[in-house]
């Protein structure tokens, strides 16, 4: 009998208990006409530090160390944060170029004793993309890649599941460079395979996966990519 009153009593305390907590969760300072001033501009204040932190580490950190593993860079390049680059090979960005966030660059020298990553002038890389260089990807000039997008030129592993197993490399003949034209707009998320060249002017939609070549002014879209347009000078 004591031991189911002493459970009663348990319970009666963790309910007013959950309760406390529960209140103390959903209480917020309040935000009403008189004190919204003073939490706007603070929040002003807060981006302010915040952009001149991140100003003040590009500038003395981020692009320096980035220049650094880089063969060229051309003028009036801009970046947000310090892209993670494994493996060496050689890195070429034209002018004008903006490296939005942070992306990645995975460089294998396995099959290419010197695996080419190119960006052309006046192109825009948006954040968390990722590209795999085996051989070469090559991105034209006055290109818009959305953030999310994956550029590889090779699988990663054998499609043989023995060799997979065994630890295999990509054989170096699936090993196929990727040309990207001028002016292509690619979508958020798309994956652009080895192999692929992509026409000039042609846009990619959004989650869309390129596994074959794309004619220039061309819209395509899906998994696999299909051509849904063909673009005009009226388009």
């Amino acid at each position: 009998m004591s031991h189911v009153s002493s459970n009663t009593e348990r319970l009666a305390l963790r309910d007013p208990l959950k309760l406390v907590v529960r209140r103390l969760l959903q209480f917020h300072l309040p935000v009403g006409p008189l004190t919204k001033p003073l939490f706007a501009g603070l929040y002003r204040l807060h981006v302010g530090v915040r952009e001149a932190l991140q100003w003040s580490l590009r500038f003395v950190w981020y692009e320096p160390l980035f220049r650094s593993q880089c063969h060229s860079i051309g003028d009036r390049f801009r970046m947000e944060q310090l892209p993670y680059i494994a493996g060496r090979g050689k890195i070429s960005i034209g002018s004008d170029v903006y490296l939005s966030g942070k992306s990645s660059f995975a460089i294998s020298k396995r099959h290419c004793s010197e695996p080419i990553l190119s960006i052309g002038n006046h192109s825009f890389l948006g954040h968390n993309c990722a590209i795999t260089v085996g051989r070469a990807v090559t991105i034209g000039n006055h290109c818009l890649i959305a953030g999310g997008v994956r550029i590889s030129d090779f699988d990663g592993h054998p499609i043989d599941a023995v060799n997979r197993r065994n630890g295999e490399t990509t054989p170096s003949a699936s090993v196929l460079a990727v040309t990207i034209g001028n002016d292509v707009w690619i979508g958020h998320g798309a994956i652009i395979l080895k192999g692929v060249h992509i026409g000039d002017r042609t846009i990619i939609g959004a989650r869309s996966v390129v596994t074959k070549s794309v004619a220039p002014d061309t819209i395509v879209a899906g998994n696999p990519a299909r051509v849904i347009k063909t673009l005009t000078g009226d388009s």
